[in-house]
């Protein structure tokens, strides 16, 4: 029986012209209202009185939990959707995580452990009797049952079968994400708009991806049988197990197609006529799920670029120092090696990778003035050719050939010598963004040679990517090392021919045509556009410019690029329980992963760390921060442009540990010695918020899941500017005394702050109001100003703007400019704290380690730098609410803690209510195994 409601006479009602003018018609809202009580989501499945699934051997004791808001059901009829949409009433599931979520920023301080399923939810195996919800044999199958638990609906999957259980993996997949995974199988392929329609963000979202994975169907079938040819066995089993899972996902296509409960979006984006049922949901294919996995790796799993930027900038510093000192001063701001920043791995163990070289070879920087960025989109017709899409445009290029990729984290995890119970305690889980509905979403998946619960990108939960299994979890964070490289290919002949190894030889010319027209769902006008890349044997171009005399195109070659199927392997791996029995198969495991990954572990007795991706050798002397010649003395070693592999640094050389006393990760440096491609790990780091609170724990021992999460949530109230560099700016500031009335009374309100916390607080539990209010807004408004003021003077306009290009300025909650935008939780994770904190060290006489090679603030004179201090200061203070928070679509000017908010962002029709701002992950685990196998 289909889980979803059957159709309604709502449902049979034609779609309206436009979709918000429709909601407001009062006969139809009425109309609506009276369709309430029948739309219960498990109107058509089997009675909760069903036999419960049966348990697999669960080692936790009940200390295992998770969460991952809004909801575990994200799909919805259209009727569903217009109730949301009207009555802001909720499908079932669809958002019952995203309050005990959103709660613990206000109740964790009084955490126990007792309590931690108030704010978590039980994440053992198997559902007791009493709380199954419904019971499913997908397609009449009798080799697998999806049972489904009362208090979250997570599917809880038990084959008989391997192809069973991967078929159920599917149909229950489709079940909670259908509308989503086809949404981004068509972002994988860059074709969005003709799907979902020309909104100037599908434009943006379908360029960024496509600019990355310029990939064809047959691309996409070469990636498969890649991963299948060399793989063995396990290669063997990952295609059938894939086969299955599509399988399962087409036959809920089937059958929500011919029972009418299919997602009501189809309805809205013309794909299906309400009355007639006409039209099509396109079955998946093998391929699909490559495309997805490609944007998913793009977002979160492929580490480096932005070598051109990083060229621009040096040239910029060299420019205004010269040669030899501009060189200096460029690398005290990149921070390759910082000694003050926060490692991971923080036992002095080094693991050098991408190293400055001491003669760099076969650097090929262009002259000055000579970069143009290469155009994507041509061709632009209707609403393509709008100012809005336009400039939609500039954002996703900049945001595709930028080194800051957005964060996958954190990490908390303590081994048993220093927690009360002497099992290692975790609290970890991925940062993936705030979605309606969810990126990932949870399952269990029980049969042979699988057990595991946990959580999975929609569309690719054949497997659990993060999770637990029988007697042991995991949990990844983005590592973000150096697998881009940029390559200078000398152009021949024309603009669309190159030197390959001595002979000119054509680009490859990929492209397709997108057009749109206005849908119910997104009214944006008629349009169309044309994008093009240019393919090499070195990558896609993604600029062109002139080096040495010569006219070329840059490249940029990823070592996982055609390889987007590959780390299907690992994931196995991490759910086959005759594998994973200990942190050394754990880390062999996930050495089959060429994302770059931080992966933490904990059982019941040990800890466990290891960073994945597929680290290139890189030829001697070739210096990964800057564009290099495409000559075969440059190239990685032994690499082959045809299937793009090439040798890889050895599992020992990744960052890695075994049993090291705790570990903390939030996107922060790996280890000694290890250089990743963002910009920013220095003396202040998101990361130390965490390894402040961690290590203060592990020093006074007795760590509980109960503790662990408490520093875990007091982190993610934190101001990193404020816990960290504010008291730095104070000290500068007080060094005499304040004389001016407007400049005391706000280093007054900054100081009180401090002394509370430096935390984003509500006075209390749904106020929506910070306490110490004017101080977090004279914070938000002054530190882009004095970080200005601090630097431009010294740098110059030129030197300042190039390396804002490279690292944002600040990142808060509510600064819409930063990586993330606005509304989007993570916080804190690029911005120029680090510079500052540096800096103002220096001009105070403190001892400072891998110092900026210049002084900034007032050239490096206290009573210059107090007085820009408290001029920039003054400058904030006299700002209103209105002005450092002038609103948006979702709050009203001024409204701090709106502005502030964590939003799911609609990628359906379903709407949910906005929470607290937190910085933590989406999907969090806290974990405790009280035994082992």
């Amino acid at each position: 029986m289909p889980r979803r409601t059957p159709r309604t006479i709502l449902d049979r009602q034609r779609t309206p012209r436009r979709f918000t003018k429709f909601l407001k018609g009062a006969s139809i809202c009425a109309l609506v209202a009276g369709l309430l009580s029948p739309l219960s989501q498990t109107a058509a499945a089997q009675p909760a009185s069903a036999p419960a699934a049966a348990a697999a051997n669960d080692y936790c004791g009940g200390r295992c939990s998770d969460i991952l808001p809004a909801g575990q059901n994200g799909n919805a009829t259209l009727a569903e959707i217009l109730l949301n949409q009207a009555f802001g009433s909720q499908p079932a599931h669809a958002d019952d995580q995203l309050a005990p979520y959103g709660n613990l920023a206000s109740g964790y301080s009084g955490l126990t452990d007792a309590k931690i399923n108030d704010f978590f939810r039980d994440a053992s195996f198997g559902v007791p009797a009493d709380q199954v919800e419904s019971t499913l044999k997908p397609a009449g199958r009798t080799d697998v049952t999806i049972v489904r638990d009362k208090k979250t609906g997570v599917p809880h999957i038990t084959g008989t079968t391997r192809y069973g259980t991967e078929f159920g993996a599917g149909y229950a997949a489709a079940q909670d994400r259908l509308w989503l995974m086809d949404v981004f199988r068509h972002v994988g392929r860059g074709k969005l708009t003709p799907f979902a329609g020309g909104a100037p963000s599908n434009q943006g979202l379908e360029q960024e991806f496509w600019r990355h994975a310029p990939y064809t169907e047959a691309d996409l079938q070469a990636q498969i049988d890649n991963a299948v040819a060399t793989n063995g066995a396990r290669g063997q089993q990952a295609l059938a197990d894939v086969r299955a899972y599509i399988a399962g996902i087409n036959a809920y296509i089937d059958a929500s197609d011919s029972g009418r409960y299919f997602p009501g979006e189809y309805v809205l984006t013309g794909h299906k006529d309400s009355v007639t049922n006409a039209g099509t949901i396109e079955h998946f294919k093998e391929t699909d799920l490559v495309a997805l996995a490609s944007v998913i790796g793009a977002l979160f799993g492929s580490g480096g670029g932005g070598e051109v930027n990083n060229a621009i900038s040096l040239l910029a510093a060299q420019s205004k120092y010269g040669v030899e000192e501009g060189a200096k001063v460029w690398e005290s701001f990149r921070e390759r090696n910082d000694p003050e920043a926060v490692l991971t791995v923080h036992n002095g163990e080094s693991f050098p990778y991408a190293t400055k070289p001491a003669d760099p070879q076969g650097e090929a920087l262009p002259a000055a003035g000579s970069v143009a960025e290469e155009p994507l989109v041509y061709d632009r017709t209707g609403s393509a050719a709008t100012t809005t899409a336009t400039g939609t445009s500039a954002a996703a290029t900049a945001s595709a050939l930028s080194s800051a990729k957005r964060g996958m984290s954190n990490a908390l995890v303590v081994s048993g010598k220093s927690t009360a119970s002497g099992n290692p305690i975790a609290v970890f889980g991925p940062q993936t963004g705030y979605f309606a509905p969810q990126l990932l979403m949870l399952q269990e998946i029980q049969g042979p040679g699988l057990s595991a619960r946990g959580a999975s990108f929609a569309g690719l939960s054949m497997y659990v990517e993060l999770g637990r299994g029988q007697d042991y979890a995991w949990s990844a964070t983005t590592s973000g090392q150096d697998i881009i490289d940029t390559y200078a290919v000398e152009l021949c002949q024309d603009d669309t021919h190159y030197l390959y190894r001595g002979t000119c030889t054509a680009m490859d010319k990929i492209e397709q045509t997108n057009a749109w027209k206005p849908t119910t769902a997104d009214g944006t006008a008629a349009g169309s556009y044309r994008m093009q890349v240019w393919r090499t044997k070195y990558g896609p171009v993604t600029h062109r410019a002139t080096v040495d005399g010569k006219r070329v195109a840059y490249t940029t070659l990823r070592s996982s690029y055609m390889h987007e199927a590959d780390s299907i392997i690992g994931f196995q791996m991490l759910n086959d329980p005759d594998y994973v029995k200990s942190p050394q198969t754990f880390q062999s495991a996930v050495q089959h992963i060429n994302y770059t990954f931080n992966w933490f572990y904990a059982d019941s007795q040990h800890t466990a760390y290891y960073n994945s991706g597929d680290n290139p050798v890189r030829a001697n002397g070739v210096d990964a921060e800057f564009p290099v010649w495409a000559q075969s003395a440059y190239e990685w070693k032994n690499w082959t442009p045809t299937t793009n592999t090439a040798d890889y640094t050895p599992a020992s050389a990744h960052p890695n540990s075994i049993d090291q006393d705790y570990y903390i990760s939030w996107n922060n440096k790996q280890a000694k010695d290890y250089t990743t491609a963002p910009w920013g790990n220095g003396s202040v780091h998101r990361g130390n918020l965490l390894e402040d609170r961690v290590k203060k724990l592990v020093t006074a021992g007795g760590v509980t899941r109960a503790s662990l999460t408490k520093a875990m949530a007091d982190a993610a109230l934190a101001d990193l500017r404020a816990e960290d560099v504010l008291p730095k700016l104070l000290k500068v500031v007080n060094s005499s005394p304040v004389t001016d009335t407007a400049a005391a009374a706000a280093v007054t309100k900054l100081s009180d702050w401090v002394t509370a916390g430096a935390k984003r607080k509500e006075t209390s539990a749904g106020s929506k109001a910070y306490a110490n209010a004017e101080a977090i807004r004279i914070l938000d408004d002054w530190w882009p100003l004095l970080v200005k003021a601090e630097f431009e003077p010294g740098l110059g306009s030129d030197l300042y703007t190039a390396m804002t290009n490279n690292l944002p300025v600040d990142e808060a909650p509510s600064a819409g400019h930063g990586p993330t935008g606005s509304h989007a939780g993570s916080s804190f994770q690029y911005g120029w704290w680090s510079y500052v904190h540096k800096d103002i060290r220096a001009v105070l006489g403190e001892t400072v380690e891998g110092g900026l090679a210049k002084p900034y603030c007032g050239g490096g004179s206290l009573g210059a730098c107090r007085t820009i201090l408290i001029n920039t200061l003054k400058e904030a203070a006299a700002k209103t609410a209105a002005q450092v928070y002038p609103g948006d679509d979702l709050c009203s000017a001024g409204d701090q803690w709106c502005a502030d908010s964590v939003n799911q962002r609609t990628l359906g029709g379903i709407k949910h209510n906005k929470i607290s701002w937190q910085n933590r992950p989406t999907y969090q685990q806290v974990v405790e195994f009280a035994s082992h196998r």
